[in-house]
């Protein structure tokens, strides 16, 4: 019984601002490709299956399940990964914030946590617990930190909110 090799395609993706030309199978996902090709080890491989969140990133400005999306269907999108999110010199409000609430114990939730939280304030910057709950609600967290997880995600809410006073 003889296996034919599977067939390879070329993709050009645009992650975080670059662009990267690649070659991928039908079968490599998003997820794949960005911590084996490109070297980014923010989202994580937890579950497989799209349901936990340690894979989150962000394509077209929505936030997407990097571990179920075929590397080779995101050609001409733009996708945002943690790392694009802000740099260790300069880290976006909501990293900054989940540093500062001391929201990690794993840590290998944070990716999609970070990743939806930032989600949430471009669109809300003043949520209730109510409004971090259902944003956050499809991200698995085992080591029990969902209080210092919110405690983050309304820090960053209130700097964002002060950042907006002081620019008006």
């Amino acid at each position: 019984m003889s296996t034919t090799p599977p067939r390879q395609t070329q993709v050009q993706l645009t992650v975080n601002g670059q662009s990267h030309a690649l070659t991928v199978t039908r079968a490599t996902t998003l997820l794949h490709v960005l911590r084996n090709d490109l070297a980014l080890n923010g989202p994580k491989l937890g579950c497989g299956l799209g349901q936990c969140g340690a894979c989150t990133v962000w394509v077209d400005g929505e936030a997407a399940r990097s571990c179920i999306l075929p590397a080779q269907e995101l050609a001409g999108r733009e996708i945002t990964t943690l790392e694009g999110l802000g740099t260790l010199n300069k880290p976006h409000c909501v990293q900054q914030a989940f540093i500062d609430a001391q929201a990690a114990q794993c840590g290998y939730c944070l990716n999609g946590m970070i990743m939806m939280a930032a989600r949430l304030l471009q669109d809300n910057d003043d949520p209730n617990d109510a409004d971090i709950r259902r944003a956050l609600s499809a991200n698995l967290c085992r080591c029990g930190t969902h209080l210092e997880i919110m405690q983050a995600v309304r820090l960053a809410a209130q700097r964002l909110r002060a950042q907006k006073k002081g620019a008006a």
